[in-house]
């Protein structure tokens, strides 16, 4: 019987242990802008627990950044008409740790090279 309830707990454990990987996916940075369309580049930085797994920029914007490897803390322009809604797509190690991200706007700048006050600019990053 104590043999049982041995294999039993240790079952469990096995069981609630394997629900807790790291499941890798996706999270999606969207930018809130008051000027909507009329944003010719923005500077802006995204940190998390772990080094991203991979970048994308939607089609009609052009992407500057390191080069891979990523790191924990990386930084990202984009050039052309920036839309508000999503700007950038991270790959990430563990989607269950998404709110561990942040992104931060650094710099924004018109279409005649000025820089813009950030006030009312923000980026979210969702699933």
């Amino acid at each position: 019987m104590k043999r049982l309830l041995l294999v039993v707990l240790i079952g469990l454990a096995a069981a609630c242990e394997h629900g807790t990987e790291p499941v890798a996916g996706t999270l999606n940075v969207s930018l809130t802008t008051p000027n909507g369309g009329s944003d010719a580049a923005i500077l802006f930085t995204v940190v998390g627990p772990a080094a991203l797994t991979s970048v994308s920029a939607p089609a009609g914007v052009r992407l500057f950044m390191q080069p891979p490897p990523f790191g924990l803390a990386n930084r990202f322009v984009l050039t052309g008409t920036i839309p508000g809604g999503t700007i950038l797509t991270i790959g990430v190690a563990d989607v269950g740790k998404a709110s561990a991200y942040t992104a931060t706007v650094q710099q924004v700048s018109a279409s005649n090279s000025q820089l813009r006050a950030l006030t009312g600019y923000s980026l979210k990053l969702t699933p």
